[in-house]
């Protein structure tokens, strides 16, 4: 059964260099525009850490739910995204920010978060690990993921760490 869902895809400005407070001003502009009910948001890499700051700075409620997926660490060592790494790993900010919070990552392997998923476990969300996912992109042999397509339109929080 299909269902009719408003999607959204934000493109962050100046990708290939970004600056934080750019891009949490262009999410919270779109964040506003959507409103936070039944609003589940899903960030790649870099877009995922921009979430965690955001959570951060949030004084309420900006989505239903999260998926933070392959978010990348300091330990890339990529000069362009040092102003937003060390992510902020705050489980009350999350909490304030969505109903829900999960990542999915590589088990081991992601040259962009050499230090593991175990970073993670600070922010004390789910957390789905692939097996040998890589950085969970194209270059990883990703495409189409109906599995958190589903994530995005169940509420149930299905497990979403499969191809």
């Amino acid at each position: 059964m299909e269902q009719e869902v408003t999607v959204s895809y934000p493109a962050l400005p100046d990708p290939d260099e970004p600056s934080l407070a750019t891009w949490i001003d262009a999410l919270t502009e779109e964040l506003v525009r959507l409103g936070p009910d039944g609003l589940a948001v899903v960030c790649h890499s870099l877009g995922s850490v921009a979430w965690l700051h955001l959570a951060a700075r949030a004084d309420g409620r900006l989505a239903d739910r999260a998926l933070l997926v392959a978010p990348p660490s300091a330990g890339a060592g990529a000069p362009e995204i040092a102003e937003f790494v060390p992510a902020p790993l705050e489980p009350s900010a999350l909490g304030r920010a969505t109903g829900s919070t999960r990542i999915v990552c590589a088990d081991a392997g992601d040259p962009n978060c050499p230090e593991g998923p175990e970073q993670w476990e600070a922010l004390s969300v789910p957390i789905d690990l692939v097996p040998g996912g890589g950085h969970l992109n194209t270059d990883a042999g990703y495409g189409e993921w109906p599995a958190v397509e589903a994530w995005c339109l169940d509420s149930a929080r299905i497990p979403i760490g499969v191809r």
